[in-house]
Protein backbone atom coordinates (compact mmCIF):
# COMPACT_ATOMS: atom_id res chain seq x y z
CA UNK A 1 0.00 0.00 0.00
CA UNK A 2 1.45 3.58 -1.31
CA UNK A 3 2.02 5.81 2.27
CA UNK A 4 -0.07 8.55 1.56
CA UNK A 5 -3.03 5.80 1.44
CA UNK A 6 -1.65 3.74 4.61
CA UNK A 7 -4.38 5.27 7.32
CA UNK A 8 -7.13 6.88 5.34
CA UNK A 9 -10.54 5.77 6.00
CA UNK A 10 -11.56 6.40 2.07
CA UNK A 11 -10.20 6.79 -1.42
CA UNK A 12 -11.78 9.76 -1.65
CA UNK A 13 -10.73 11.58 1.30
CA UNK A 14 -13.41 13.63 3.05
CA UNK A 15 -15.13 14.77 -0.24
CA UNK A 16 -17.88 12.73 -2.22
CA UNK A 17 -17.72 11.79 -5.50
CA UNK A 18 -20.90 12.40 -6.16
CA UNK A 19 -23.47 14.78 -4.41
CA UNK A 20 -26.35 13.19 -2.44
CA UNK A 21 -28.93 14.83 -4.92
CA UNK A 22 -27.09 13.32 -7.75
CA UNK A 23 -27.42 10.00 -6.13
CA UNK A 24 -31.10 10.15 -5.85
CA UNK A 25 -31.60 11.58 -8.90
CA UNK A 26 -29.44 8.20 -10.57
CA UNK A 27 -31.67 5.78 -8.09
CA UNK A 28 -34.76 7.36 -8.90
CA UNK A 29 -33.74 8.07 -12.52
CA UNK A 30 -32.92 4.37 -13.40
CA UNK A 31 -36.13 3.00 -11.01
CA UNK A 32 -38.47 5.24 -13.29
CA UNK A 33 -36.85 3.93 -16.69
CA UNK A 34 -37.15 0.40 -15.58
CA UNK A 35 -40.42 0.75 -14.39
CA UNK A 36 -41.32 2.40 -17.92
CA UNK A 37 -39.55 0.12 -19.94
CA UNK A 38 -41.49 -2.96 -17.98
CA UNK A 39 -44.62 -1.58 -18.26
CA UNK A 40 -44.24 -0.58 -22.17
CA UNK A 41 -42.85 -4.40 -22.97
CA UNK A 42 -45.87 -5.45 -20.69
CA UNK A 43 -48.32 -3.40 -22.93
CA UNK A 44 -46.43 -4.17 -26.61
CA UNK A 45 -47.23 -8.27 -25.55
CA UNK A 46 -50.67 -7.99 -24.98
CA UNK A 47 -51.23 -5.99 -28.34
CA UNK A 48 -48.44 -8.26 -30.50
CA UNK A 49 -49.61 -11.62 -28.90
CA UNK A 50 -52.45 -11.15 -27.36
CA UNK A 51 -51.52 -12.52 -23.65
CA UNK A 52 -52.87 -11.82 -20.84
CA UNK A 53 -50.63 -11.37 -17.44
CA UNK A 54 -52.17 -13.03 -14.51
CA UNK A 55 -50.92 -13.41 -10.87
CA UNK A 56 -50.89 -17.39 -12.13
CA UNK A 57 -48.88 -16.99 -15.12
CA UNK A 58 -46.72 -14.39 -13.39
CA UNK A 59 -45.45 -16.93 -10.57
CA UNK A 60 -45.10 -19.69 -12.47
CA UNK A 61 -43.54 -18.52 -15.62
CA UNK A 62 -46.76 -19.76 -17.59
CA UNK A 63 -45.35 -23.58 -15.89
CA UNK A 64 -43.44 -23.32 -18.99
CA UNK A 65 -40.16 -23.88 -16.97
CA UNK A 66 -37.91 -27.44 -18.03
CA UNK A 67 -35.76 -29.15 -15.92
CA UNK A 68 -32.63 -28.05 -16.98
CA UNK A 69 -33.24 -24.27 -15.92
CA UNK A 70 -34.91 -25.57 -12.83
CA UNK A 71 -31.27 -27.67 -12.10
CA UNK A 72 -29.28 -24.34 -12.93
CA UNK A 73 -31.41 -22.05 -10.64
CA UNK A 74 -30.58 -24.64 -8.20
CA UNK A 75 -27.07 -24.98 -8.30
CA UNK A 76 -27.04 -21.59 -9.16
CA UNK A 77 -28.42 -20.44 -5.80
CA UNK A 78 -26.40 -23.35 -4.31
CA UNK A 79 -22.89 -21.92 -5.01
CA UNK A 80 -22.85 -18.65 -3.75
CA UNK A 81 -19.89 -16.46 -2.75
CA UNK A 82 -19.35 -18.05 0.83
CA UNK A 83 -19.56 -21.40 -0.63
CA UNK A 84 -16.79 -21.34 -3.67
CA UNK A 85 -15.00 -19.81 -0.58
CA UNK A 86 -15.17 -21.99 1.57
CA UNK A 87 -14.37 -24.71 -0.73
CA UNK A 88 -11.10 -23.46 -2.14
CA UNK A 89 -10.70 -22.95 1.33
CA UNK A 90 -10.98 -26.69 1.75
CA UNK A 91 -9.06 -27.15 -1.31
CA UNK A 92 -6.25 -25.32 0.25
CA UNK A 93 -6.27 -27.21 3.43
CA UNK A 94 -7.11 -30.61 2.56
CA UNK A 95 -5.81 -30.90 -1.05
CA UNK A 96 -8.52 -31.78 -4.09
CA UNK A 97 -10.17 -34.20 -1.73
CA UNK A 98 -11.31 -31.30 0.54
CA UNK A 99 -13.16 -29.43 -2.17
CA UNK A 100 -14.93 -32.63 -3.09
CA UNK A 101 -15.93 -33.83 -0.15
CA UNK A 102 -17.37 -30.85 1.42
CA UNK A 103 -19.20 -30.67 -2.63
CA UNK A 104 -20.32 -33.92 -1.72
CA UNK A 105 -21.80 -33.53 1.56
CA UNK A 106 -23.94 -30.39 0.23
CA UNK A 107 -24.93 -32.40 -2.71
CA UNK A 108 -27.28 -34.63 -0.19
CA UNK A 109 -28.96 -31.35 0.25
CA UNK A 110 -29.72 -30.74 -3.42
CA UNK A 111 -30.98 -34.49 -4.14
CA UNK A 112 -33.30 -34.34 -0.83
CA UNK A 113 -34.69 -30.96 -2.18
CA UNK A 114 -34.94 -32.77 -5.89
CA UNK A 115 -37.00 -35.79 -4.40
CA UNK A 116 -39.18 -33.18 -2.62
CA UNK A 117 -39.95 -31.32 -5.12
CA UNK A 118 -41.22 -34.23 -6.61
CA UNK A 119 -43.26 -35.26 -4.55
CA UNK A 120 -44.78 -32.10 -3.94
CA UNK A 121 -45.21 -31.52 -6.96
CA UNK A 122 -47.37 -35.25 -7.48
CA UNK A 123 -49.18 -34.18 -4.42
CA UNK A 124 -49.95 -30.89 -5.34
CA UNK A 125 -49.65 -29.86 -8.65
CA UNK A 126 -50.97 -26.25 -8.49
CA UNK A 127 -49.77 -25.36 -5.23
CA UNK A 128 -48.16 -22.16 -4.85
CA UNK A 129 -47.54 -21.39 -1.67
CA UNK A 130 -47.01 -23.92 1.53
CA UNK A 131 -50.83 -23.18 2.87
CA UNK A 132 -51.75 -24.60 -0.13
CA UNK A 133 -49.33 -27.44 0.02
CA UNK A 134 -50.07 -28.34 3.31
CA UNK A 135 -54.21 -28.17 2.54
CA UNK A 136 -53.23 -31.12 -0.47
Amino acid sequence: MLPQYQHATSFFGNETPLSEGVGYAIVLGFGAFFSIMTTALVYLDRKANGSEQTSEQFNTAGRSVKTGLTASVIVAQWTWAATLLQSSNKAWTYGVSGAYWYAAGASIQVLLFGVLAIEIKRKAPTAHTVCEMVRA
